[in-house]
């Protein structure tokens, strides 16, 4: 159990930093302007990112896709699933454990 909510929490941190950190505030905004110049194939692919970067829930999808691969499985280890399903459930369990403490954390913000 302790595992998991580290795991969730480092989920939570790592696309916290993706979105919202000043570190990558220049990686973000040259992302941006790629996508705005309208080459033909790039263009569409940076937008793509571009909409994964600056989304919580869209970037925690990727962070625990990537989690799943470099750190520890969850959803690979509790279910004993194969190892595409493990990466892709890990995926969704980022992604919904990051904006259920995103939304939490929002609430608190508003109402301080």
């Amino acid at each position: 159990m302790i595992i998991l909510l580290t795991w969730i929490l480092a989920a939570y941190g790592m696309t916290q930093i993706i979105v919202h950190g000043s570190i990558f505030q220049s990686t973000r905004e040259v992302i941006r302007r790629t996508a705005e110049l309208n080459i033909p194939v790039i263009s569409p692919l940076f937008d793509f990112i571009r909409g994964i970067v600056t989304c919580m829930m869209c970037c925690s999808t990727w962070v625990g896709f990537f989690m799943s691969l470099t750190v520890y499985s969850p959803f690979g280890v509790i279910y004993a699933a194969h190892p595409v399903f493990g990466i892709f459930f890990d995926g969704m369990l980022a992604s919904g454990s990051v904006w259920a403490v995103n939304s939490i954390v929002e609430w608190f913000e508003e109402n301080r």
